[in-house]
Protein backbone atom coordinates (compact mmCIF):
# COMPACT_ATOMS: atom_id res chain seq x y z
CA UNK A 1 0.00 0.00 0.00
CA UNK A 2 1.29 3.44 -0.92
CA UNK A 3 -0.34 6.75 0.34
CA UNK A 4 -2.44 7.85 3.17
CA UNK A 5 -5.32 5.28 3.68
CA UNK A 6 -8.78 6.38 2.88
CA UNK A 7 -11.97 6.33 5.41
CA UNK A 8 -15.41 5.37 4.95
CA UNK A 9 -17.97 6.92 6.96
CA UNK A 10 -21.65 5.89 6.70
CA UNK A 11 -24.24 6.77 8.85
CA UNK A 12 -26.72 3.93 9.20
CA UNK A 13 -30.19 4.00 10.82
CA UNK A 14 -31.39 0.66 11.34
CA UNK A 15 -35.48 0.09 11.01
CA UNK A 16 -36.97 -0.04 14.89
CA UNK A 17 -36.90 -3.37 16.01
CA UNK A 18 -34.26 -4.90 13.70
CA UNK A 19 -30.88 -4.20 15.56
CA UNK A 20 -30.39 -8.06 16.46
CA UNK A 21 -31.31 -8.95 13.55
CA UNK A 22 -29.14 -6.18 11.61
CA UNK A 23 -26.15 -6.96 14.28
CA UNK A 24 -26.73 -10.92 12.92
CA UNK A 25 -26.29 -9.93 9.36
CA UNK A 26 -23.45 -7.89 9.93
CA UNK A 27 -21.49 -10.97 11.13
CA UNK A 28 -22.47 -12.74 7.91
CA UNK A 29 -21.46 -9.85 5.66
CA UNK A 30 -18.21 -9.02 7.72
CA UNK A 31 -16.55 -11.63 5.80
CA UNK A 32 -17.67 -9.91 2.06
CA UNK A 33 -15.63 -6.59 3.18
CA UNK A 34 -12.41 -7.86 5.50
CA UNK A 35 -11.67 -10.57 1.96
CA UNK A 36 -11.78 -7.60 -0.61
CA UNK A 37 -8.62 -6.12 -2.31
CA UNK A 38 -7.51 -2.67 -0.15
CA UNK A 39 -9.44 -3.27 3.03
CA UNK A 40 -7.25 -2.95 6.01
CA UNK A 41 -9.87 -2.54 9.05
CA UNK A 42 -13.26 -1.92 9.87
CA UNK A 43 -15.36 -0.82 13.04
CA UNK A 44 -19.21 -0.89 13.72
CA UNK A 45 -20.06 1.76 16.66
CA UNK A 46 -23.56 1.81 18.20
CA UNK A 47 -24.96 5.13 18.97
CA UNK A 48 -25.47 5.46 22.63
CA UNK A 49 -28.53 8.03 22.43
CA UNK A 50 -30.32 6.38 19.52
CA UNK A 51 -29.88 2.98 19.75
CA UNK A 52 -31.02 2.17 16.05
CA UNK A 53 -28.14 4.20 14.53
CA UNK A 54 -24.81 3.02 13.66
CA UNK A 55 -21.62 4.38 12.35
CA UNK A 56 -19.15 1.96 10.33
CA UNK A 57 -16.21 3.01 9.58
CA UNK A 58 -13.62 1.44 6.76
CA UNK A 59 -10.16 1.85 6.26
CA UNK A 60 -9.56 1.17 2.19
CA UNK A 61 -6.17 1.39 0.90
CA UNK A 62 -7.26 4.01 -2.03
CA UNK A 63 -10.84 5.46 -2.84
CA UNK A 64 -11.13 3.12 -5.88
CA UNK A 65 -11.28 0.07 -3.70
CA UNK A 66 -14.35 0.63 -2.10
CA UNK A 67 -16.00 3.23 -4.69
CA UNK A 68 -14.85 0.59 -7.85
CA UNK A 69 -13.51 -2.40 -6.71
CA UNK A 70 -15.50 -3.59 -3.71
CA UNK A 71 -18.96 -1.40 -5.40
CA UNK A 72 -18.70 -3.33 -8.59
CA UNK A 73 -17.81 -7.23 -7.36
CA UNK A 74 -19.84 -10.34 -6.63
CA UNK A 75 -19.32 -9.53 -2.78
CA UNK A 76 -21.11 -5.81 -2.76
CA UNK A 77 -24.68 -7.36 -4.33
CA UNK A 78 -24.46 -10.16 -1.54
CA UNK A 79 -23.35 -7.70 0.79
CA UNK A 80 -26.62 -5.25 -0.15
CA UNK A 81 -29.12 -8.41 -0.14
CA UNK A 82 -28.10 -9.02 3.53
CA UNK A 83 -27.92 -5.64 5.00
CA UNK A 84 -29.55 -2.98 2.37
CA UNK A 85 -33.24 -3.89 3.73
CA UNK A 86 -31.98 -2.36 7.42
CA UNK A 87 -31.91 0.72 6.68
CA UNK A 88 -34.08 3.76 6.76
CA UNK A 89 -33.31 6.13 5.29
CA UNK A 90 -30.59 4.79 2.96
CA UNK A 91 -26.98 5.51 4.37
CA UNK A 92 -24.94 8.71 3.58
CA UNK A 93 -21.49 7.31 3.17
CA UNK A 94 -18.57 9.66 3.05
CA UNK A 95 -14.83 9.47 2.23
CA UNK A 96 -12.28 11.32 4.81
CA UNK A 97 -8.31 11.30 4.69
CA UNK A 98 -6.42 12.84 7.94
CA UNK A 99 -5.44 16.10 8.19
CA UNK A 100 -1.58 16.85 8.56
CA UNK A 101 -0.35 18.35 11.52
CA UNK A 102 -3.79 18.14 13.37
CA UNK A 103 -4.03 13.97 14.89
CA UNK A 104 -3.80 13.63 18.40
Amino acid sequence: MTGTPVLEVALLQVRPGQTAAFEAAFGQARALITSQPGHLRHEVQRCLEDDHRYVLLVWWATLEDHTVAFRQSAAYQEWRALLHHFYDPFPTVEHFVPVPGLAG
